[in-house]
């Protein structure tokens, strides 16, 4: 206690104490390197998420009734369009932001009492989009912008259709944000040999 209080009365014994004590602590520490690792990490999802079978049905299940109705097969608003120009580590932001836009605007917009499991399938996927509330982008934001804005376009060109497409392809939407969002399996696990 004593070394303390004269540690206290004496600037030098704190500069002294911090070089010696934490900064060595602090250097040794395992921290991310800035951006890379944070954002990686934050940008996962467990996949446990994905393996629930009740709210994959349901999910499935809202898609299969409102593609039932959907005559339109020329336009998919779900699909690898999305990730043109995206880097691999931006995906999963890319469909946090998909899937932020098909709540918001699709699933608790006035669809909401039209299809089975809607309210169900809306929370299931904001609670996703509030795991990942700390994904953030890593580079230039322009191509994910560009292809949001591409999808916005497409299902507003497309009217009522435009939203009964964005459910009918809830289960694309899932998938996607499965691959996306959870670790990829190990590559070269499966190959055959010739």
């Amino acid at each position: 206690m004593a070394s303390l209080h004269t540690l206290s009365k004496g600037f030098p014994g704190w500069v002294f104490f911090c070089c010696c004590c934490c900064l060595p602590l602090l250097l040794t520490s395992s921290l991310p390197l800035k951006g890379a690792s944070t954002a990686h990490h934050a940008c996962r999802l467990r996949k446990i998420n994905f393996q629930q079978p009740y709210i994959r049905n349901r999910t499935y299940t809202l898609a299969k009734t409102a593609s039932a109705s959907d005559t339109d097969t020329d336009n998919r608003l779900i699909g690898q369009q999305l990730f043109v120009n995206i880097r691999e580590n931006n995906r999963c932001y890319m469909m946090k932001r998909v899937v932020e836009l098909v709540v918001k605007d699709v699933l608790l917009a006035e669809v909401k009492n039209q299809y089975p499991y809607v309210e169900q399938v809306a929370q299931f996927l904001a609670s996703l989009t509030s795991e990942l509330s700390g994904c953030q982008f890593l580079g230039k934001r322009d191509h994910i912008e560009k292809n949001l804005e591409q999808m916005k376009n497409k299902m507003e060109q497309l009217g009522e259709n435009g939203k009964l497409k964005a459910i009918g392809e809830l289960d694309l939407l899932f998938d996607y944000m499965e691959n996306a969002c959870t670790d990829a399996p190990k590559k070269g696990g499966n190959k055959k040999k010739n």
